[in-house]
């Protein structure tokens, strides 16, 4: 089972890891409502390394993303969930509508985000090279995402 990281210890966390030989595979997300698409595409980034820290999106984070109807649920309830899944080793929030800044303290061996980016589009692919981290971009499940599940609700 997963747990959640507090983001001041965390650069500090990775580097151990990695001294000791470990590899970590971060990617970043708001995970609102969790369906197969999320859990298929966490499987798939936990096989590029040792250790899948999830960086999370807070509430704050979310509201200013998706708009004040957003989350559905609230940071902490998504957070245990994340760490329920077996291939979710750690969650690391944050408030900001980016990762960059906690990429760049972390330095994650990978990367991962959605095939709908590439390295021309990845807004954090600078940090990336400059910090020699492969990116891997994953296929997303057809149809499956939260603001369909959302649509589907209401209809």
């Amino acid at each position: 089972m997963g747990q959640v990281l507090r983001r001041e210890n965390i650069a500090q966390f990775v580097r151990n890891l990695q001294k000791s030989g470990k590899t970590v595979v971060v990617t970043n997300g708001c995970f609102d409502i969790l369906h197969v698409g999320h859990i298929r595409y966490l499987q798939k980034t936990k096989s590029f390394a040792d250790y899948l820290i999830v960086l999370l999106n807070s509430d704050k984070s979310v509201k200013s993303i998706k708009g004040e109807n957003r989350p559905i649920n609230n940071e902490n309830d998504r957070a245990e969930i994340l760490c329920a899944l077996s291939c979710v080793d750690y969650v690391v929030m944050f408030d900001e509508d980016s990762p960059r800044e906690l990429l760049d303290e972390i330095k994650p061996d990978v990367y991962t985000k959605g095939a709908d980016y590439t390295m021309d589009t990845l807004p954090e692919a600078d940090i990336m090279k400059k910090n020699g981290t492969r990116v891997e971009f994953i296929e997303f499940v057809q149809g499956k995402s939260t603001t369909n599940t959302i649509n589907k609700i209401k209809e």
